[in-house]
């Protein structure tokens, strides 16, 4: 029964934990936040720009998907971003709240640099790339290991250890930057090896980013069996759960830190390794964009699936490419089109509410007594 307020009437409106939402359920409200979202923004769209909705709405299509090229630079983006977010997946569903992505990207995509232009010249391009690979990797954990460490050993804030270490990743960049600046004094690295394509991704199935979608769903398919599939996964949701019950079950609780923020520091380094190699072929400061930030979005409304995260990186990735569409061709400034993607970002965060909870109004909780 609901506690009575010092009136004697029950409060008007009570939240309370939903215990068993079916997932079809949970599916159905996403997708009414996401039309009433479509909703909202064609208000703002009419009362703001006097535009047409559906227009614009076909031109945020057409910006996405309306070629085979914007196709592609749209799947480029989602998988960039998707690999990011499955790095994150393994230390959030830990509770370790890693909120430097942004700096591991960096770290990852200067190892890869380094090697396209120290080594480039010296060894054959498949195995280039493999040590280009190896390098992100190791550094992005590395640089995951840290706060781990520091949490273990000194019991630091997590968050913010790991967002401090994000500045430091940025001035390493612009350290490199500076010393690899091509022109000299021109302040960018340029594009790394343009005459020779050292290091740069091969074509794949005929594709350019053929292999940016190979090994993003094999990062996909990969971690989502680790975190379903394998002991290491099973004391992850452990401890994520409760660090009394890992203890009790015998969980080394340092040990599973420690190696959960290497292998998240890593695959988030390899996501510089891809944005590198894949597309960018050169490092600055910009190089992670902001997506290190959109991950941590992307693995909360996933629940830590990855292949939930397709769907959502894809979701994102088309309004942030069909927003820059609208920008252009309407004339409008950026902050038009951002207004549209955090309204739709709003309605879909806010649909998480609906999904784990529900309100109980007054005399319904009687009724549901009675019943």
């Amino acid at each position: 029964m609901a506690k009575e307020t010092k009136s004697g009437k029950a409060p008007l409106i009570r939240i309370a934990r939903r215990e068993d939402m079916p997932r079809w359920k949970g599916w159905v409200i996403r997708l009414i936040a996401i039309l009433l979202a479509l909703i909202v923004d064609g208000l703002i769209i009419f009362a703001v720009v006097h535009l047409n909705p559906v227009a614009v709405y076909e031109t945020m299509f057409e910006g996405a998907f309306g070629t085979a090229r914007r196709s592609w630079v749209t799947i480029r983006d989602c998988c960039l971003l998707l690999c990011i977010s499955i790095g994150l997946a393994p230390a959030f569903k830990m509770k370790f709240w890693n909120l430097g992505a942004e700096g591991q990207i960096l770290v990852g995509g200067i190892a890869t640099a380094a090697c396209m232009i120290y080594l480039g010249d010296k060894m054959p391009s498949w195995l280039l790339l493999i040590v280009m690979a190896v390098a992100s990797l190791l550094a992005g954990a590395i640089w995951g290991l840290i706060p781990a460490a520091a949490k273990f050993r000194w019991d630091t804030n997590e968050s913010l250890f790991t967002l401090m270490l994000n500045y430091v990743a940025i001035q390493l960049t612009s350290y490199a930057v500076a010393r690899w600046e091509n022109p000299v004094g021109s302040n960018t690295v340029g594009i790394i090896n343009q005459s020779t394509q050292a290091g740069w991704f091969p074509k794949l199935f005929g594709q350019t980013y053929g292999l940016n979608v190979l090994l993003a769903v094999l990062l996909t398919v990969g971690m989502f069996a680790y975190l379903n599939y394998t002991k290491h996964g099973y004391e992850i949701a452990v401890v994520g759960e409760s660090h009394n019950t890992a203890r009790y079950a015998g969980i080394n609780l340092s040990k599973v830190y420690l190696r959960t923020m290497m292998i998240s520091g890593a695959i988030c380094g390899f996501a510089g390794f891809i944005a590198v190699g894949g597309y960018g072929h050169t490092i600055a400061t910009s190089t992670a964009g902001g997506r290190g930030f959109t991950a941590i979005i992307v693995a909360w409304l996933s629940k830590f699936n990855t292949f939930v995260m397709v769907l959502i990186s894809l979701l994102l990735a088309f309004l942030d490419n069909g927003a820059s569409q609208i920008a252009s061709q309407y004339n409008l400034n950026t902050y038009a089109s951002q207004i549209m993607e955090g309204v739709i970002l709003f309605f879909i965060l806010g649909s998480e509410f609906f999904i784990n909870y529900r309100l109980i109004f007054r005399g319904k909780e009687k009724e549901e007594h009675t019943a």
